[in-house]
């Protein structure tokens, strides 16, 4: 069955001429019917093809798809894969963080792709202009939905596709690796058994062999990845001779470089014949390489893949894995989910992996199983090999793992509250009636129903009445009869994706008019930060941060120690290898702390925080923290400018491009600097006829204007006198008039202070003064 005649207008946009037995099988309930698909089928049987015939379909009918992939890094690889589909005249555009969404473009678009995440955010807010377009989709794939059984994330996939279907019911066609409950996926979906598919191992390309080694367990962490990497090549150093490929799966980004170096020298003392230092054109081309360890380490025929790899590096390691010049290559585990990328032997070498979040933790079964189902090349092998290195303790736990494989379940339970909270916060659940019926939707429900398990369904329901009375008892939802509404805080806290206890957290926080180390700490304090633990390695390195005196556990002060040294650019190196993804979290807290703040504190409140997350992320001072407000001033123009005195955008506009120079800038970036600090807030304060003395018992009834000369922002401003505030009002700052009435009263003097604050923006407060005697 050719593509061309299968699909004519859309040849161009498979990468084969030819669909093969399990895509043709499949292909009339996706093209010639409209229910909703559930495919399950072996890792490299071609599944990918089956998600561009559903996308086809949609777009011959004018539709908008949305690709929902795995991994964020896999979205980026569709990009570039479905360029074939932009050349066709459509356009494909991948949804990433907020601060990068271009609402036009999403809206215009005819191929949509999103991690689970991404999807949730957007149709949380699906009602807002900049997320409208989630509610125009009319086809879903889900690919990898066994991505259910994931305890961290598959919660979020199966609530997030059961509110898509409620919001505007696409056609779902969900793919996923081999898995024994099939019929559970569908029954959720409501696919019927004509387009609900089980295709087994008959079904692979090639044949795959699987089997579990054991090493000798030492006490040192280190020299055991050696052990387990020594067992790894063992296995694949005959195929390695035979002129097979073997990938090996370790634990991170850092591990497959340092395994690769060790393999070079390894298999190099073993004799084995690989590597292409005499290929003068291989040696020449590896020479368009970025990474200087992986070009040196291509020509042994050795290298690794990482996400962290530039997309060219990554593309030329792949390209030449496929070619065979490269014959051993170590990567993370995303290489499983993503690019088709078989090898006669595939070694994981590593099933624990170290989580900046979780500490040690065990490689999810799902991984496992999709890493290994990456050995055997289509064309080339009889068989794949398969191999799951680990201690003996563990080796039964993976016998039974590939011999019967892994069922996929609901996760919902863990994170109710969450989900029953931001669903009660979107207004599609208005009372009672609408919960149990929400539930219905859930594949927690499905798998309680079809479990066989007495009581099951009702065991379900009565945890969330329970929910239901928690959310109520602790402020997150109100109820009135059988209605029930979610209160500011419950809308907040699903607007910002936060967890409940982080939530209310925030939420005590305000109005105390909290200090820096205040903000920080409560940050540090975060549920989501919950499974942070300090190694014995790094304790000195905190305490050199934080000293003593605080009443934190380890975790929370390892995670107050990265915060409060990246306010300073100064994080201790024993402390850097989880850092970043601590302030990235941190960053996306600290957002959710500004506005809580904001709504239940005051401007003046979040502004602090907006001027902490501006430290954080740049990794600057107090005196830097607002010129990272100018667009193009990154943390090292800040901190130059900040040494010379100049520390806010106003400065930067009174010194002008020539002092901007004198500094260190170059004449052009100097002007483009002053030219953004210009389109900044920039305040007048008017006091008028404001007196300079008033005889006790007199008043006089005045007003000061406060201008912005820069572009409009949301303000906060107040009068006080004598520390008494008397106006305070919140304002989408052009001009604002404030009342300042001048009583003679007891005091002597009089101090009237007007104070401005941006909370979305890190830039100090303004605040101005005039004294007036009485009388």
């Amino acid at each position: 069955m050719s593509v061309a005649e299968t699909v004519p207008e859309f040849a161009d946009a498979f990468a084969f001429e030819e669909f093969n037995r399990m895509q043709r099988e499949a292909l009339p309930a996706i093209l010639e019917r409209e229910e909703n698909v559930v495919a399950s089928a072996p890792t490299a049987s071609g599944k990918t093809a089956l998600a561009e015939l559903a996308i086809c379909k949609c777009l011959r009918t004018g539709g908008t798809a949305l690709f929902i992939a795995p991994l964020r890094a896999l979205t980026n690889e569709k990009e570039s894969e479905w360029e074939r589909f932009e050349s066709m005249g459509y356009s494909v555009y991948v949804v990433t963080g907020e601060r990068d969404l271009v609402p036009h473009r999403a809206e215009r678009a005819d191929i949509l792709v999103m991690t689970p995440e991404k999807v949730d955010s957007a149709t949380r807010k699906h009602d807002s202009p900049r997320y409208g377009f989630i509610t125009d989709v009319s086809c879903c794939v889900i690919d990898e939905v066994h991505l259910l059984d994931s305890e961290k994330r598959g919660s979020v996939l199966e609530v997030t596709i059961s509110r898509l279907r409620r919001l505007c019911d696409p056609r779902v066609v969900a793919l996923s690796a081999t898995m024994p409950n099939v019929g559970d996926i569908a029954d959720w979906l409501d696919a019927p058994p004509e387009t609900t598919f089980d295709f087994g191992d008959e079904y692979r390309p090639v044949d795959l062999e699987s089997g579990v080694r054991t090493y000798t367990h030492g006490e040192n962490a280190f020299a055991d990845k050696y052990r387990r990497l020594y067992r790894a090549l063992d296995l694949a150093e005959d195929h390695i001779r035979e002129e097979g490929q073997a990938l090996v799966f370790v634990a991170s980004r850092q591990d497959t470089v340092r395994a690769a170096e060790k393999a070079r020298d390894e298999l190099a003392s073993r004799d084995v014949p690989m590597g292409a230092r005499g290929d003068y054109d291989f040696h020449t081309e590896s020479q368009v390489l970025e990474n200087q360890t992986l070009r040196n380490s291509v020509l042994d025929g050795v290298a690794f893949h990482h996400a962290g790899l530039s997309k060219s590096d990554k593309d030329h390691v792949e390209e030449w894995f496929r070619e065979g010049k490269v014959q051993l290559l170590f990567s993370t585990s995303t290489l499983a989910w993503g690019v088709n990328l078989p090898a006669r032997c595939v070694v994981i070498r590593d099933t624990k992996y170290h989580d900046p979040l979780e500490g040690e933790v065990d490689m999810s079964p799902l991984d496992v199983l999709q890493m290994l189902g990456r050995a055997g090349r289509p064309g080339y092998d009889d068989a794949g090999y398969a191999y799951v290195v680990c201690d003996a303790a563990d080796a039964d736990k993976y016998r039974k793992l590939l011999r019967d494989g892994k069922e996929i379940d609901s996760h919902l339970a863990a994170d109710l509250d969450t989900h029953l909270n931001a669903e009660i916060a979107m207004g599609t659940i208005r009372d009672v009636g609408d919960v149990m019926d929400w539930l219905e939707t859930t594949f927690g429900f499905v798998r309680a129903k079809n479990n066989h398990v007495t009581d099951a369904v009702e065991t379900l329901r009565e945890a969330v009445r329970e929910t239901l009375s928690e959310l109520r008892d602790r402020g997150f939802i109100e109820t009135d009869d059988l209605d029930v509404a979610a209160t500011p805080l419950g809308t907040l806290t699903s607007s910002y994706y936060l967890r409940l206890p982080t939530a209310r957290r925030f939420f005590d926080l305000a109005g105390t008019g909290p200090s820096v180390r205040a903000i920080l700490e409560t940050v540090a304090r975060s549920t989501e930060f919950d499974s942070v633990n300090a190694r014995r390695a790094e304790r000195d390195a905190i305490a050199g941060v934080l000293g003593s005196g605080d009443d934190l556990d380890s975790g929370p002060r390892k995670v107050l120690a990265i915060l409060e040294s990246s306010t300073r650019g100064s994080t201790p190196a024993e402390l850097r290898s989880d850092a970043w993804v601590i302030r990235q979290n941190a960053l996306r807290l600290l957002a959710a702390l500004g506005a809580f703040l904001d709504r239940f504190g005051s401007a003046w409140e979040a502004n602090r925080a907006c001027r902490v997350a501006a430290r954080i992320e740049n990794g600057v001072g107090e005196d830097a923290a607002a010129l990272t407000a100018i667009d193009g001033v990154g943390p090292g123009r800040a901190s130059k400018l900040a040494s010379s005195g100049i520390e806010t955008p106003a400065d930067v506009v009174s010194a002008g491009v020539d002092e901007l120079v004198e500094v260190g800038l170059s004449e052009g970036v100097a002007e483009r600097v002053v030219e953004r600090a210009r389109a900044l807030p920039a305040l007048d304060i008017d006091w008028g006829a404001f007196p300079e003395r008033i005889a006790r018992g007199e008043n006089d009834l005045c007003e000061v204007t406060v201008e912005n000369r820069g572009e409009g922002a949301r303000a906060g401003l107040r009068v006080t006198v004598n520390d008494t505030q008397m106006t305070e009002t919140a304002s989408f700052l052009g001009t604002e008039t404030l009342p300042a009435p001048v009583f003679g009263g007891d005091p002597d003097t009089l101090t009237f202070a007007v104070e401005v604050v941006f909370p979305d923006l890190p830039l100090p407060p303004v605040t101005e003064t005039r004294t007036v005697w009485v009388d």
